[in-house]
């Protein structure tokens, strides 16, 4: 029988493995991959060889060379196909061998490695890794803005980790963030349903604020602050790590606020002290307290407030000792339609098609921090 712990684990074998597998994700920011460049990139326990060919368009194949097994990605990019550096075998863009120079009779067109999908798209590449005919890639029109940040970062630990954070979390774990400082802390009034794209989440607070909170199954985050719109794939890497990959349109870039933003921006990226993850490790370490980060470093403490909490549920089998109340009732929602969505795949039932509809991109957009 499936239980909720089934969907922390997305190895090619795996039931939430297999469900995820039927989604696109991202994997790589845009600007990161340069025409010419070849990366290597795990997603959900698997390595693969991400690329961009000369003629800018990316491109996903396997991991290793069809021949003696050597890392792609240590090869040459030539137009828009990969040759391995061991004994110069070359593949194209649908991982069919194309050239074996030391063959006098080459059998290249019997080789051929792994594939998939690959598009761009929103300063980010997404990657189809299923099986079957890929889906169309989800579009998000309100995030085609010229104001749109795109930004990534990993986290040792489980996806889910950061996939349950839940807005009772704010008022305790960034209360030395400037937003919460100098604000009594209060404690929402949590309203929660299955929408059509995945969980809708309402959050109501004492002084009269509503915010809105929404969950895109498999693994998206999507809300609206004042000064920014907020879209965020969690990926798992393997079942210890995961990459966030999160699109941002901001609606203030003047004044003392559109400085702090971008410092935040550029202390996510480390191009402000040390790293945020570094900083989190110490943390955990207990060599630093939250309370005491200053100067450029604390442009990001809330990155480095959740890095603690996340990062510190350690192992998965926790999860089993959990005690959890009416303020998680997102969490177990959540849980709950995992739980189906997996029992279903299993016993190869229809499953949910997930949609984020124009009632609920309209809800989002006019939501009140």
């Amino acid at each position: 029988m499936v239980n909720f712990m089934d969907f922390y684990y997305t190895g090619p074998d795996t039931l939430a493995g297999k469900y995820m597998r039927q989604f696109w994700h991202p994997v790589y920011r845009a600007e990161d991959l340069k025409p010419g460049w070849a990366k290597p990139v795990k997603i959900m326990s698997e390595e693969f060889t991400l690329y961009r060919g000369e003629s800018g368009k990316p491109h996903v194949v396997g991991f290793r060379c069809a021949h003696r097994q050597t890392q792609l990605s240590v090869g040459w990019v030539e137009d828009d196909c990969i040759r391995c550096r061991f004994h110069g075998w070359k593949y194209d863009s649908s991982g069919q061998c194309v050239e074996q120079p030391a063959e006098k009779e080459s059998f290249a067109e019997k080789i051929r490695i792994r594939s998939c999908p690959t598009k761009e798209y929103l300063g980010l590449i997404f990657v189809y890794f299923g099986d079957d005919e890929p889906p169309p890639l989800p579009r998000y029109p309100d995030f085609e803005k010229d104001t749109l940040w795109a930004e990534t970062y990993t986290r040792p630990c489980n996806y889910v980790n950061n996939l349950e954070n839940d807005p009772i979390h704010i008022p305790f774990t960034h209360r030395e963030s400037e937003f919460y400082m100098n604000r009594p802390p209060e404690i929402p009034d949590i309203s929660v349903e299955e929408s059509e794209w995945g969980v809708l989440l309402q959050s109501r607070f004492p002084s009269g604020r509503l915010y809105i909170t929404q969950h895109g199954l498999p693994n998206i985050l999507c809300f609206r602050e004042r000064d920014r719109d907020h879209l965020a794939w969690r990926v798992p890497v393997d079942d210890n790590n995961h990459a966030s990959f999160q699109l941002d349109v901001t609606h203030i870039l003047e004044g003392e606020e559109g400085e702090a933003y971008k410092n935040r921006h550029k202390a996510r990226t480390g191009k402000l002290g040390r790293p945020p993850s570094e900083i989190g490790e110490a943390v955990l370490r207990g060599d630093v307290r939250i309370q005491d980060i200053e100067g450029p470093e604390r442009s990001n403490i809330v990155w480095i407030q959740d890095y603690a909490t996340q990062v510190g549920q350690g192992p998965l089998e926790l999860r089993k000792n959990e005690w959890l109340g009416r303020s998680d009732r997102a969490l177990i929602l959540i849980r709950k339609i995992w739980e189906r969505e997996l029992q279903a795949l299993e016993e190869g039932k229809p499953l949910k098609q997930w949609v984020r509809s124009e009632r609920l991109a309209d809800l989002h957009s006019s939501a009140n921090d």
